[in-house]
């Protein structure tokens, strides 16, 4: 049994981390601040299963104070500290806001971790750090100096902060760049889940950008095992941080999805079109060698199989509109 905390534990990611990590018997302490950025109904409705086993407890504190969190952490504890404001597009109206929670957050959750003899932690950052300048496939040895948004420099910033705090402190970080996740309870804000209502409710959809933009689409259930994967490798890991692509190294054209996400709702959509959003990359791409070779990670679940068990999941959360 292992002792793990995990900020941002009500959150889309952070809710079905908890769930798998008190599955397989680990003791888990969620914290979550319930930022207003979509209602704190739903992510209390992410937390209701875990908060039914007793391996769970929980604890609403913000993580940019490192005195709510320092009684949480002791030398036997993993801190995976997921907390973060999310968003490329939101970020540039709150660039203060984003700075905050994501840059002074990960600083505050480093100094709360000091000198209490924790020395493991699993950081999730993002694809969105690589900008538009990067070769495809993504390696994660790439400079990585051009992020298109706050939101991706905020991020990029968190990285540096925790691997000069790893050298000094003594913490075994793994850094995940997640690419695009979806599946049950995804963020209402993003593209999928925002298409999926609207079709629902017989609304048109915008498409923005170029037709043949695309991301790399990664199932929940699928980063959630390279989370816990990463987990279990700070228990061996030297001092220092390691940086880690999750995703499923296959960029999908928003004409695929939209297709996709049709055929899995039976429904044909009216689509628009709009211009590309300000920090918004043309593509994503994943190279996964370095988390095959060293997590002994795999994306196992294809786009449509995943689709569809988020449409079921739509189906059940909002009724059958259609």
């Amino acid at each position: 049994m292992t002792r793990i905390v995990v900020t941002g534990a009500a959150g889309f990611i952070g809710s079905h981390l908890v769930e798998a990590l008190v599955a397989r018997g680990d003791r888990v302490v969620g914290v979550d601040n319930f930022d207003p950025f979509y209602p704190r109904a739903a992510k209390e409705a992410n937390l209701r299963a875990a908060r039914r086993h007793p391996m769970f407890s929980f604890v609403e504190a913000d993580v940019t104070d490192p005195l709510a969190l320092r009684p949480l952490l002791d030398s036997d504890t993993v801190l995976v500290h997921l907390a973060a404001k999310a968003g490329v597009r939101p970020s540039f109206a709150d660039p203060i806001g984003y700075a905050r929670a994501n840059v002074v957050g990960t600083a505050a959750v480093a100094d709360a971790a000091r000198g209490t003899g924790l020395s493991r932690l699993v950081f999730a950052s993002s694809s969105s750090v690589y900008g538009d300048v990067t070769p495809a496939p993504f390696r994660e040895d790439a400079a990585a100096v051009h992020p298109l948004s706050p939101y991706a420099a905020t991020k990029r910033a968190a990285e540096l902060l925790l691997a000069s705090a790893a050298g000094q402190f003594g913490f075994r970080v793994a850094a995940l760049r997640l690419f695009t996740v979806y599946g049950p309870r995804q963020r209402p804000d993003l593209a999928i889940h925002t298409f999926a209502r609207r079709m629902m409710a017989g609304e048109p959809i915008t498409l923005f950008g170029e037709a043949d933009s695309a991301r790399d689409y990664t199932f929940i259930s699928d980063v959630v095992a390279g989370a816990v994967a990463a987990i279990d490798w700070t228990g061996h890991a030297p001092v220092g941080m390691e940086v880690f692509n999750l995703g499923s190294n296959r960029p999908i054209p928003l004409s695929e999805v939209v297709a996709t996400l049709s055929a899995a709702l039976r429904l044909e959509p009216t689509v628009t079109r709009g211009p590309a959003q300000p920090g918004d990359a043309h593509s994503t791409w994943a190279d996964l060698e370095k988390a095959e070779r060293l997590l002994g990670y795999r994306a196992t679940v294809p786009f449509a199989t995943g689709m569809a068990r988020f449409v079921a999941w739509c189906e059940e959360t909002y009724g059958h509109q259609h």
